[in-house]
């Protein structure tokens, strides 16, 4: 899963007169998560800042709750992609109200309901986020469960897609069934008519994966995973796989692929980016495909929206239900991100700001 910095979130059609010039004042000081220096989470302060000024394209966000996700755990040590400058706040996805708009923003106004892409940022009582990083939020849906949304859903569902091109009645493999955007991937895959195959490391997470939906389950720390897909598939292997872990786990994944499968990488959980055994794809006729979500939302905004539209629909029809397992306030946040960089988290794990509704 990439989530793409504010750098590379521009919108095309976005005039470069809108980024460097008629800043907002600041507004009055607020909480917010700070990373001054490149480490753990343990080295994160909570400390009074300057409300954060916006831009003629952007809504400044009242956050009420943020996603916290694995790209989290590496901006703060400096392992990620792009690297804010100094002192920043993690966070690259909230839910919350719109405060104020831009004066080029005229889709959105002050007091609706939103889910927004920020990059990061979002670990704060305020963010300021390009408009066209933001949704509204659908009925029925709190800013706990949005904000645990946007992220996990929008990959999976873009990976299942147009990376994946999964039809009904196929088999779907999905490694780390039990994490925000492994569950995802489960439900996505029901969603669309394939039989899911969920593999995770302990009887307790595939039980989560169990309850969103998947067909058949691989506890691959006790038992081999290419077996066990061999045995289930009667040996034709998946027809799809998600791979949001990579290392050892890619290893084996690729093994199981079935002719014209097409393999996910999505991300590197484990730490390892895996080497290719290209010759597998040669004798398979099988693909390994690149999932870079917050670059096709911003290259291809259409095809990004009917996707949400969809998932929207899914979510109304309950046919999505996110699991947000664990809550922390704000001023807990570094603890949230340990949880998750531990690949202890099961669903999602939520920062809420405590004097804000979560409804």
């Amino acid at each position: 899963m990439c989530l793409s910095g504010r750098a590379m979130l521009v919108d095309p059609g976005t005039r470069l007169t809108d980024f460097i010039g008629h800043y907002r004042k600041r507004n009055s000081p607020m909480k917010a998560l700070l990373c001054k220096a490149f480490g753990p989470a343990s080295t994160l302060a909570l400390e009074d800042v300057p409300g954060p000024a916006f831009k003629k394209n952007e809504i400044l966000l009242d956050v009420h709750a943020a996603g916290v996700n694995f790209p989290d755990t590496l901006i703060i040590e400096g392992k990620y992609q792009f690297k804010p400058p100094f002192p920043f706040s993690p966070g690259g996805e909230a839910a919350g109200v719109i405060a104020a708009v831009g004066e080029n923003v005229s889709h959105l106004k002050a007091g609706d309901r939103v889910m927004a892409l920020t990059g990061w940022g979002s670990f704060a009582e305020q963010v300021a986020v390009p408009h066209y990083n933001v949704l509204p939020i659908p009925q029925g849906m709190d800013f706990t469960t949005a904000a645990a949304f946007s992220m996990t859903y929008g990959t999976s569902m873009h990976a299942l897609k147009q990376r994946g091109h999964l039809q009904p009645g196929e088999t779907l493999l999905v490694l780390g069934a039990s994490g925000g955007v492994g569950l995802a991937a489960v439900e996505i895959g029901k969603a669309l008519g394939a039989r899911v195959i969920a593999a995770a490391s302990s009887a307790e997470k595939l039980e989560v994966a169990r309850n969103a939906g998947a067909d058949e389950l691989i506890n691959y720390s006790e038992t081999s995973l290419k077996d066990e897909v061999k045995r289930l598939t009667k040996g034709n292997g998946a027809d799809v796989i998600y791979d949001p872990v990579g290392g050892d786990l890619f290893d084996q994944a690729i093994r199981t692929i079935a002719w014209n499968g097409r393999l996910l990488v999505v991300g590197f959980a484990s730490g390892r980016i895996p080497d290719l055994p290209v010759n597998l794809t040669l004798l398979k006729g099988a693909s390994v495909v690149g999932v870079f979500w917050g670059s096709f939302a911003q290259r291809q905004p259409q095809d990004n929206a009917a996707n949400f539209k969809q998932l929207f629909a899914w979510f109304e029809e309950g046919k999505l239900k996110p699991l947000v397992s664990t809550v922390y306030p704000l001023e807990r946040a570094g603890e949230a991100i340990d949880l998750l960089g531990g690949r202890r988290a099961v669903g999602k794990v939520v920062i809420v700001t405590p004097t804000k509704p979560s409804n």
